[in-house]
Parts: C-alpha cells; structure tokens; sequence
C-alpha cells in the first residue's frame, strides 16, 4: 500500500484498560504471538451496538479472566487516543482496512486477588503476566505503541504521581 492509501484508511475503535492493584501495580501481560518480546496491558475492539466501557470490560475478562465486579472504575481518558501501524504491518493486521486504532482508555482498580486472574482464556492473548510500575510497563510495549502508553498514563499521572 501507498502512504497515501494507508492516510486513507479509517482507524478501527478499541478499548484499553490500565488495571493497577493495591499497591499502584499495573498488570501487564507478554503477548502469545511474540514470545520474549512485546508486553501490553488488556485491549481490544469494540462490538457493533456496545459502550467503550462495557468493551473495556468485556475484554478485561477475556484476556484476563478478571470479572467487572472485581473492578472499580477510577477514570478514563477525556479523548480517543490514535495511533498507526507501521506500514510494512497495514496490509497483514485487520485485512488491510484500518490505518490503526483508536481507543477509549480506563483506569480500573483491582479489588481481587491475584488468583483471580486467568489469562488460560478460551482465546488467551498473553503467556504470562505481571504486575509492573507503570513505567516498565511504557517500557515494554512496541514502539509504534509507546506514544499512546506514554499519554495514557500522563492523563492519569495524577493517579500514579
């Protein structure tokens, strides 16, 4: 595809969530198809007819097998962040018709325990998970990502100081 094919195409919307713990942890989970290398926090589009927030939970559970009612809702980000494939990735990811994603963020805290995780879902996105500081977690995410991680978690700063 031409840049200006790919300038073209519409971004695909999606969900994140920044789920921390009791102690200001965020989960954070290796992706199963990059072994060894990229970690990310939960995320995931959004159905046809459904609320962001009601995505965002939807694939909290799915990825993680965390229940909303082990959640509190602490925030979410005042506007849809953006971001684009590189574009060797355009035409391989989505069926070539989205340029990127545009997501609605939230902050969730964790009133569970720790065995209430499950990432051996029915479709498991991560091999393993930890809880990390937020700026491990900036850290671990692919570069073309690392932009929306650093927003993300400079709108909620006045959460993790």
């Amino acid at each position: 595809m031409t840049p200006d094919e790919i300038s073209a195409l519409p971004y695909r919307k999606n969900v994140g969530v920044v789920l921390v713990n009791q102690q200001g942890l965020v989960f954070t989970g290796q992706r199963i198809d990059n072994p060894g290398a990229a970690w990310q926090m939960p995320q995931g589009g959004i159905d046809e007819g459904e609320k962001p927030k009601e995505a965002a939970l939807r694939e909290l559970f799915e990825e993680t097998g965390v229940r909303a009612d082990l959640v509190e809702k602490i925030a979410k980000t005042r506007d849809w962040v953006t971001y684009d494939l590189p574009a060797d990735l355009v035409g391989n990811i989505w069926k070539g018709r989205y340029r990127g994603q545009k997501q609605k963020w939230f902050l969730f805290r964790f009133l569970g325990q720790d065995s209430d995780v499950n990432i051996a879902t029915e479709h498991p996105e991560f091999s393993v998970w930890a809880w990390k500081p937020h700026t491990e977690v900036i850290e671990g995410i692919v570069p073309f990502k690392r932009a929306v991680y650093e927003a993300v978690f400079d709108e909620f700063r006045d959460y993790f100081g």
